[in-house]
């Protein structure tokens, strides 16, 4: 069987009954189940619809998301979650950038690496290479001024992990900024690349090996080896073209807000949802949720 969910922003909660009924007749589904009213839906299919994708689109114009999985493999064990634009609003780098008055030339080289037109090493040591000579202290101000979490972040990881599941924080951005990411939403562990100081200073270089995309993945095959289960058992999310190795490889890849070229290659695709979408595609109602 197959468990169709539909959800929208927690904030707007538009789901309109009707719409999921229609649905739900349209494609011969069972009971639906609301995991939170007004909000997200849920029923049972015995296919995948030929219109699924027809479907997701006109969903979309109702700011509305569609998701389609196997019943028996939606509940997951780990949380495998990119930082930036994903727990964070923000990309770390570019608010870095922005106080060391390079913020548009740095953004725009961080836009076109995430959404795979440039080499993501090149571009981080680029970028970094910007940050020469910025005051470290600007790490704690740039923590406290201008980074704000992703709705929905704290629910996910802890009521995953209340469950029994596993949190790791994997980013493509610096250990300074997932320390605290990590500690704030509760992570049991974190993976970054390094920022390199001397004399109080960013060198304008980063740590080697830089983690990107396949560190990432290497991160996926460590931790469920260390953990005893398997990739299937993975709830990977990120929204850039160096996360794609790690959704491809979870048993339930997430592109949350994600880039066009990411989307593409994705088959659950979270637009109008926060964070908590990623709980209700593994049929936990809102209240189950860890506030």
């Amino acid at each position: 069987m197959l468990t169709v969910t539909l959800l929208t922003s927690p904030t707007e909660r538009s789901l309109d009954s009707a719409l999921v009924d229609n649905l739900r007749n349209a494609w011969g589904g069972g009971d639906i189940s609301w995991l939170a009213i007004d909000e997200a839906a849920a029923f049972e299919i015995a296919n995948v619809p030929d219109n699924q994708w027809d479907v997701w689109a006109d969903l979309q114009n109702a700011c509305v998301d569609l998701v389609v999985q196997p019943t028996d493999q939606r509940r997951k064990k780990m949380l495998l979650a990119d930082m930036d634009s994903t727990m964070i609003r923000q990309e770390c780098i570019d608010e870095l950038a922005a106080e060391a008055g390079v913020g548009a030339r740095v953004a725009d080289i961080t836009a076109r690496a995430m959404n795979g037109e440039l080499d993501f090493e090149a571009a981080l040591i680029e970028r970094v290479g910007l940050l020469k000579d910025l005051p470290v202290e600007i790490i704690e101000q740039v923590l406290d001024q201008r980074i704000t979490y992703m709705p929905g972040g704290y629910e996910l990881v802890n009521t995953m992990k209340a469950q029994g599941g596993y949190a790791a924080l994997v980013s493509g951005g610096f250990t300074a900024f997932t320390q605290r990411v990590a500690a704030a939403l509760g992570f049991d562990e974190n993976r970054a690349n390094t920022l390199l100081v001397e004399n109080g200073k960013l060198s304008g270089a980063v740590g080697r090996p830089i983690l990107g995309k396949a560190a990432k993945v290497q991160a996926l095959e460590e931790i469920t080896a260390k953990l005893g289960i398997d990739e299937q058992d993975v709830l990977a999310v990120g929204d850039g073209a160096n996360d794609l190795g790690m959704l491809g490889r979870a048993g339930t890849g997430v592109a949350l807000h994600a880039k066009p070229t990411v989307q593409a290659e994705c088959d659950i695709r979270i637009n109008h949802g926060d964070l908590t979408a990623l709980l209700f595609i593994q049929g936990y109602s809102r209240d189950a949720f860890v506030t």
